[in-house]
């Protein structure tokens, strides 16, 4: 998956239009990325891409940008 399609992902998963995500969007301006945002993330990540993250990977989660440093991490991103 290359880094456009990262971000169209990650727009889904959190409900915003891909024009407003950007790797530097954090996540205060995300409206979605609450408690429940970050379980749909959690499930979304596990479910379609095999990834599962630790409780240590979620506390780091402040940008899309940490987001991607996930699919990096397991390289689902090219």
């Amino acid at each position: 998956m290359d880094v456009q399609s990262a971000l169209a992902c990650i727009a889904e998963i959190f409900q915003e239009p891909v024009n407003r995500i950007t790797p530097e969007t954090p996540r205060e301006e995300i409206p979605a990325w609450d408690s429940l945002g970050v379980l749909t993330l959690i499930a979304e990540l596990d479910e379609t891409f095999d990834i599962l993250l630790e409780d240590e990977d979620i506390e780091k989660l402040r940008t899309v940008g940490d987001i991607l440093d996930i699919f990096k991490d397991n390289n689902k991103l090219q």
